[in-house]
């Protein structure tokens, strides 16, 4: 049977096969999400963003636990930082989340960041569309946490979650400006912690700032006890509600879609400059003629395009 059809029927190890085309830019796993690209567009997906050890993983663990006791399906993309030594994820994520990965109705994939900035895999919105396919109810993508780059998750999710703690030094440079804009939905995690209430505070002083009809809900919650996790979810819940009656959900995915066309033409414009050797030689000539401040890269830059 062909991999596309068992992907409509369900079948778990043809995600996992396509993802891993995808990965590693398979032509094929292109042709399949191009035929099926309609079958997209139903699942919730959420970005989970927040700084290092802010309990993420557990966090993810916990909703997904909620969401599969309503009896709704989970897909799970926890992007890890690359090994610098293999390329491979660090598998941290699917050891935390090691009883979810045994549930039918979840699925679990690691995937590398392989360098690419803003903290996401460039395979994640590929894998977003696969789980999409395959039907489950809710995607999650729980990223790398690191920083002002995150700003891509919201390139990618209908609903990004901000996580918080308290104690992290001082508490709003953990949540800059840039990456307040992209919360929905915050959660101040470990909130039986010292500081918790005026880390929610700093947060909801933040939010008066927001101009916009969705003021974002900060939640407290201590994701390990399980508490706060239902509200949290409810507070997701609501934010696609939002979207939906208001048509910023079309209107998001329509940018979002836009985006994604112009990633797509800048990385076949790439590949068409660096595609033959005589362009990557020339690339490099311009590149020493820059740095020797022979030519200036703007001139550079239109060489290749005449080039091309």
């Amino acid at each position: 049977m062909k991999l596309a059809e068992r992907l409509l029927q369900g079948d778990k190890r043809a995600v996992a096969r396509l993802i891993s085309m995808a990965e590693n830019h398979d032509p094929e796993a292109v042709e399949i999400l191009r035929k099926l690209y309609n079958k997209t567009g139903n699942a919730h997906v959420i970005g989970i963003t927040g700084p290092p050890g802010a309990g993420k993983s557990t966090l993810t663990d916990k909703l997904a636990k909620a969401i599969r006791r309503e009896g709704k399906t989970v897909g799970i993309i926890a992007v890890d930082p690359t090994s610098p030594f293999t390329g491979g994820s660090i598998l941290g994520d699917r050891v935390r989340m090691n009883d979810l990965s045994m549930d039918p109705g979840v699925f679990i994939r690691s995937m590398g960041t392989r360098g690419h900035l803003g903290g996401l895999s460039k395979a994640t919105q590929a894998a977003v569309k696969i789980l999409d396919i395959y039907g489950v109810d809710y995607i999650f993508i729980e990223t790398v946490g690191v920083g002002q780059s995150e700003v891509d998750i919201a390139k990618n999710a209908d609903t990004t979650l901000m996580v918080t703690v308290p104690g992290l030094g001082d508490d709003i440079q953990t949540i800059k400006a840039g990456i307040m804009e992209i919360g929905d939905v915050f959660a101040v995690n470990k909130a039986d912690r010292d500081g918790a209430k005026r880390t929610a505070t700093e947060i909801e002083m933040m939010l008066d700032f927001h101009h916009s009809d969705w003021r974002p809900p900060v939640q407290m919650v201590i994701a390990v006890e399980n508490k706060g996790v239902d509200e949290l979810l409810d507070h997701l819940k609501n934010h696609r509600k939002y979207l939906e009656e208001t048509g910023k959900l079309q209107e998001k995915r329509i940018q979002n879609s836009k985006l994604e066309i112009i990633d797509l033409v800048q990385e076949k414009l790439m590949g068409m400059i660096l595609d033959k050797s005589h362009k990557e030689e020339m690339v490099h000539r311009l590149a020493a003629d820059v740095a020797a401040r022979k030519i200036d890269p703007y001139s550079a830059s239109e060489a290749i395009l005449k080039e091309i």
